[in-house]
């Protein structure tokens, strides 16, 4: 743990650990189209409001995308009482409050004010998962922390470390203390004299062994009951004797505090693997344990021993990678354990197993019919009036479409031919019967049974899973699930059985919270309500697509129009409670005459065309009973054909649409040296060997493309007897390649690919090439391998193999070489090729040099910040060996002088992640490993609780209303040039300025003042409210920081940020809703745009396109419907107009999208650039420049060139084997979890 002093303000604590780091890392485009349809209007979504409370009426928690450790640990102290009230207890007037927080001189508590609105949001408002948000901004964490998942254990000590800092001058003081610390005392009791020698100290958790074990108790035994015996070598020298005398080592629990902490110690390190792993094998923890033989003797009666299990805390996956969630004892009765349905039906399983089996429920049905007969829509209808449920919404995800279950079970139903009625068959009939009357039996015996008190059952408390968002009622048994495997139990909080709650608080969720929480939480839900009830009258409607017959016709195998889509397609809006029926009278009345039946079927467009799959039956369905789901594709018809041809529907027979490559048939009958790539249509249960006969081929072989493990394409095999298979059968798939090699063609066509096949058998040999520098016949060779052969003998045979000198088995090594040709870290000799994880058919280079011993670290390292600029290095260092030793060690192979360096670790992506701060400490304790990348970066970090910004000067290309002056004698800058305005950010001066070393509390405006006093950047701007700051990424403005007063930490500034500075002509003072733009004017007549020129949009309204364009007009002063305005995306040279959605008209609209320039097709943000044209003057469509044609010509020429040299680009990569030098994809670096907590002393 470390303490740091910040300069501004009171003080400021970090409480920080690292134990795991990232152990634990968790295992969730937009087209624009300019041409719109007729009649036609697009309606905006409501924003949803979050769901309500399940039937367990307990919240959940959602996660942010790495903290299911906070979410199970916020769960366990919210279940704790004692906790959640004493936090209660603790008032404004000691805690202070959120309207206070941003004056500098209250001392608002935030944490613990955060935790108590966390706590009553969890207690008292209606939705299914409350957001932790506020909490974890509380806690000064950036959004990449709340991405990053951390060990639970850790940040229990570290979150109880914070609120005692927090609490500290308030009635709460000793609130950790009093519930969770206990005392341990040590004793040494020497033999000879008898005199004790003890130590005492406190403990937060008990943290036990897991290794060897087989439980809790017996850890506990280990732990404080069995001695430690000091004799023979190991004699201990007692004070009282003033010599070495043998002795007895001891321990004890003294003090038990009310709530008990135990810490499984399931992660471990492997000395020998080097590697970590998880101990998952089988350890007990009993639901109520006596301490008393753990503890010293004393006169407290047995009851002060004894402990309940109410919280378990379990840890799912292994030591890389994983998932938390909780089991909690209801010790309160806040929750419903059982659901809805369990209430009023005594025996839930005996009647779900008539539910849950469609057989039974179906049978039923058909044996009260007549002669066991009925249509298969009544039967359907027969099944909602029955159970009060429909087929679609009770089986059909499980058991698909009702037609289809009933023809996958024949030897029961009897279908028409026509597939229009059902019939039962005798056998069915005859084995339906007896098993219908055991199960009414069975319910009539369990509804005569006398029917429980209004409390049986639920005296003692009940158990929930927790996980996240989800919250679902367990058994106590499914608690032994969690003694072993790898989801197991991670953490075990126990409560002393005596602590007994108050009546009053039983099933009473807003028993002890305070008066103002009460009254938010009660604002809240009733403005929930409200949000939920505008949603549903907002979101009924459903968007569904009507493909006509009469302009369709079948051709290749699927549907396709024989007129513009506008007139094949019509767009309906439907009520979604409507029924099929009231929706096939819409269909009828829209169309105002049709021919014959009107059948409507559930379509889907696939790349072959347009396929009819299932009609919709039952016309006392509801939409979404039917299945029905918003944007569906319903086909109009008679049922039957489709311009006088039979249609095939259903998904056995979907068209999937093979490439198929064969040589082509020459003019004499024969077969040329040309070879033909074409697409053919075949329906999915059609045979594979109808290729053959539509490409008129009597025999041959087919082969399918596929690609290997690293990454080569190759033809495979079809065996004969697979010939018969259906494409969906074989695995072919929409988009797979078939190669036809006729009886007569030989080989050529294969030889002509340029490309190699194999049968159907696994590859067994690795590729090992000769990078060693010394010349051999051979460049690579092939080693036959299995997964159990050694590395050792790999190289031994290439380097036999390959003719080198016998020398090199001294002083070589075989490193991996990845799919873009680099090589990675040596792999060592005495593992075999399944423990190097060396994939069959992967090649290996071998290098000169040994590989690292198993207590040595092979590491890249790069100086500067980008790690894939092919300068790497490489160096072989103990694991022991401290960050300032390896620094020293890397200068000085490098060749650079001075102390003025340091080491960061790369991220996932290869970029700069975070630095090695401890100097002292070793490789191996701050987790670096084999393989690892670091990067040796100039300047010496700064301190703790202050940031190195790089501070740069910006000016936009094209500056209107900027200064100029000082800016063009010092850099030259040219003028700006008219035209497309291009990419402003890549036509702007950035110029360096400097380093800027600051704290993190202090404000946007003092940033803003310090930078004005760096040496470089004298400009001549009055006053910080000149300036106008931006984060730098890739080396353009990236974010707008706005509001000057602001904390640099309210910002979540990291390590590597970078800031750039904007001079203004006038002072601005942005406020939270507002958005700068830039605007440029369209030149008539020129294709081209005048220079820009800032503006400064409020969006307190919203972001729509109609706000946006009435700001704009205003700013131009002319009338808003005498404008047009788009916006640029400078990396495709296109302009997207913006016009006001709400009087926007089209035929046809794929998705639901609201009226919000932030979201898909605009992603409007600070800094846009938005073209304005006058329609007064010009009232063309093209928003287009001369420069944008440019642009696009380049951009076409260039993916040209790629296309035509990927044999120039293959051998380039090739070539780079023994030049670059990468790693392999590295771990995420080590972080550790820090909470920043106000000192309050």
């Amino acid at each position: 743990m470390f303490v740091s002093v910040v300069g501004l303000g009171f003080r400021q604590v970090v409480f920080s650990f690292t134990m795991f780091g990232d152990l634990f890392e968790e295992d969730y485009s937009s087209e624009w189209n300019s041409q719109y349809g007729k009649e036609k209007k697009l309606k905006t979504k409501v924003l949803e409001p979050p769901a309500p409370r399940e039937f367990t009426n307990l919240s959940g928690i959602r996660n942010q995308g790495g903290t299911c450790y906070l979410n199970s640990l916020l769960q366990t102290l919210h279940f704790t009482p004692e906790f959640r009230e004493a936090l209660f207890s603790l008032g404004p007037e000691e805690l202070g409050s959120f309207e206070e927080k941003d004056n500098a001189d209250a001392k608002v508590r935030i944490i613990p004010l955060q935790l108590q609105r966390m706590f009553a949001q969890l207690l008292l408002l209606d939705q299914d998962a409350a957001s932790t948000t506020d909490l974890t901004d509380s806690f000064g964490w950036t959004s990449n922390e709340e991405m990053r998942q951390h060990d639970v254990q850790e940040l229990n000590r570290i979150l109880f470390s914070a609120l005692e800092t927090s609490l500290v001058g308030t009635s709460g003081h000793d609130l950790i203390h009093r519930l969770y610390h206990g005392t341990i005392v040590n004793q040494v009791v020497c033999k000879e004299c008898k005199s004790v020698s003890e130590k005492q100290e406190d403990f937060l958790d008990l943290t036990v062994a897991v290794r060897n074990v087989a439980g809790l108790e017996d850890a506990l035994w280990n732990m404080y009951v069995e001695e430690e015996v000091f004799d023979c070598d190991n004699l201990y020298h007692c004070g009282t004797c003033d010599r070495l005398v043998k002795a007895a080592k001891s321990a004890k629990l003294r003090k038990l505090p009310p709530f008990l902490t135990v810490s499984l110690l399931r992660f471990n390190f492997d000395f020998v693997k080097h590697e970590r792993y998880k101990e998952t094998s089988r350890y007990t923890f009993p639901l109520r344990i006596n301490l008393k033989p753990f503890c010293e003797q004393s006169e407290l009666d047995d009851v002060e021993y004894v402990y309940d299990l109410f919280s378990v805390i379990i840890h799912q996956g292994g030591c890389y990678g994983g998932h938390y969630h909780v089991y909690i004892k209801d010790v309160d009765h806040l929750g419903n354990w059982h659901s809805q349905e369990e209430k009023s039906k005594p025996d839930v399983q005996n009647e779900e197993e008539i539910d849950d089996d469609p057989l039974i429920v179906l049978k039923a049905i058909l044996l009260q019919e007549e002669n066991n007969l009925i249509p298969v829509d009544q039967l359907g209808q027969k099944l909602l009036k029955k159970r009060g449920i429909s087929w679609n919404k009770k089986y059909r995800k499980r058991y698909g479409p009702l037609r289809k279950f009933l023809q996958l079970h024949s030897q029961v139903f009897l279908l028409s031919s026509d597939e229009s009625t059902v019939r039962l068959l005798k056998n069915g009939s005859a084995q339906a019967e007896p098993a219908l009357q055991r199960q009414e039996q069975r319910l009539s015996q369990t509804h005569a049974s006398e029917s429980p008190g209004p409390h049986d059952g639920d005296s003692c408390p009940h158990w929930f899973d927790i996980n996240d968002s989800k919250v679902q009622p367990i058994k106590e048994k499914d608690i032994e699930q969690q003694f072993q495997g790898k989801e197991s139990a991670y953490m075990l909080f126990y409560r002393k059985s005596r602590l007994q709650r108050p009546p009053e608080a039983r099933a009473n969720p807003r028993y002890g919270v305070p008066c103002h929480l009460l009254n938010e939480m009660d604002a809240a839900n009733i403005e929930l309500q409200r949000k939920r009830a505008e949603c549903d009258s907002a979101d009924s409607g459903f968007e569904l697509h009507l493909h006509l017959s009469p302009h369709y016709h079948f051709f290749n195998g699927a549907l396709h129009p024989t007129v513009s889509q506008a007139e094949s397609m019509w767009d309906l809006t439907f009520d979604k409670r409507k029924t099929l029926g009231e929706l096939r009278q819409s269909v009828f009345q829209l169309l105002g005459f049709w021919e014959g039946d009107l059948v409507l079927s559930v379509a889907k467009l696939v790349p072959a065309g347009l396929h009819i799959y299932q009609m919709l039956a039952g016309d006392d369905l509801t939409l979404c009973e039917a299945g029905i789901e918003d944007g569906e594709d319903i086909f109009v018809w008679n049922g039957v054909e489709v311009g006088g041809v039979h249609i095939p529907t259903g998904s056995d027979c979907e068209p999937v649409l093979i490439n198929v490559l064969h040589l082509a048939a020459s003019s004499e009958g024969g077969r040329c040296q040309q070879v033909v790539e074409a697409p053919r249509v075949f329906p999915s249960d059609a045979e594979v060997r109808a290729v053959l006969t539509a490409l008129a081929v009597p025999g041959g072989a087919l082969f399918v493309g596929t690609t290997d493990a690293v990454g080569e394409e190759r033809w495979v095999a079809i065996p004969e007897e697979d010939l018969r298979k259906t494409f969906r059968a074989q695995g072919l798939r929409n988009g797979s390649s078939l190669l036809v090699q006729a009886s007569d063609d030989g080989n050529s066509l294969l030889l002509r690919q340029g490309k190699w096949f194999t049968g159907m058998n696994e590859v067994n040999w690795l590729q090992v090439q000769n990078l060693c520098g010394v010349e051999s016949e051979e460049k690579q060779v092939k080693i036959s391998v299995t997964t159990s052969t050694v590395v050792l003998e790999v190289r031994t045979k290439a380097i036999k193999e390959l003719k080198l000198m016998k020398e090199l088995a001294e002083d070589s090594c075989l490193r991996p070489i990845n799919r873009n040709g680099k090589l990675l870290c040596p792999v060592p000799d005495s593992c075999t090729v399944q423990e190097a994880e060396l994939k069959m058919g992967s090649s290996l280079g071998l290098c000169p040099g040994k590989a690292p011993t198993r207590s040595q670290l092979f590491l890249f390292f790069t100086v500067g910040s980008d790690a894939q600029s092919g300068a790497e290095m490489e160096i072989i260092v103990e694991e022991t060996t401290s960050v300032g030793d390896c620094l020293k060690l890397m200068l000085a192979k490098c060749g650079l002088p001075g102390d003025t360096w340091h080491l960061q670790k790369t991220d996932w992506c290869f970029e700069a992640g975070e630095p090695l701060c401890e100097e002292d400490a070793s490789l191996k304790e701050l987790m670096v490993c084999s393989g690892d990348t670091l990067l040796l970066i100039e300047g010496k970090l700064p301190p703790p609780g202050f940031l190195k910004v790089p501070v740069w000067w910006y000016q936009p290309g094209g500056p209107s209303g900027h200064w100029k002056s000082h800016w063009d004698q010092m850099d030259g800058s040219p003028a700006p040039t008219q035209g497309a305005p291009g990419d402003l950010y890549a036509e702007a001066s950035l110029r360096h300025v400097g380093d800027l070393e600051i704290s993190e509390e202090a404000t946007l405006l003092e940033l803003k003042a310090q930078a004005m006093t760096l040496s470089s950047s004298d400009l001549g701007v009055p006053s910080p409210a000149f300036l106008r700051a931006w984060t730098l990424e890739s080396k353009r403005p990236s974010r707008l920081l706005r509001i000057n007063p602001q904390r640099l930490t309210d910002y979540k500034l990291g390590r590597k940020t970078e800031i750039c500075l904007e001079p203004l002509q006038k002072e601005e003072n942005l406020g939270p809703h507002d958005v700068v733009l830039r605007t440029q004017m369209r030149i008539p007549g020129r294709r081209a745009y005048a220079p820009h020129v800032d503006l400064v949009w409020d969006t307190a309204q919203g972001w729509t396109a109609c706000s946006l364009r009435q700001c704009v007009a205003h700013f131009c002063s002319l009338p808003v419907e005498k404008i047009e305005i788009a916006k640029y995306f400078p990396e495709k040279f296109e302009w997207l107009p913006v016009s006001s959605w709400n009087q926007q008209i089209t035929k046809r609209k794929k998705k639901k999208k609201q009226d919000n320039l932030q979201g898909a097709p605009y992603y409007l943000k600070d800094g846009d650039t938005i073209g304005i044209k006058n329609l007064l003057v010009e009232d063309d469509e093209d928003f287009g420049a001369v420069r944008d044609d440019l642009g696009k010509e380049s951009q076409k020429q260039l993916a040209l060139g790629r296309q035509k040299s990927p044999e120039a680009l293959h051998a380039k990569s090739s070539g780079a084997f023994s030049r670059a030098k990468t790693p392999a994809r590295a771990r995420a670096p080590e972080a550790s979890l820090s909470i920043h907590v106000g000192s309050f002393r």
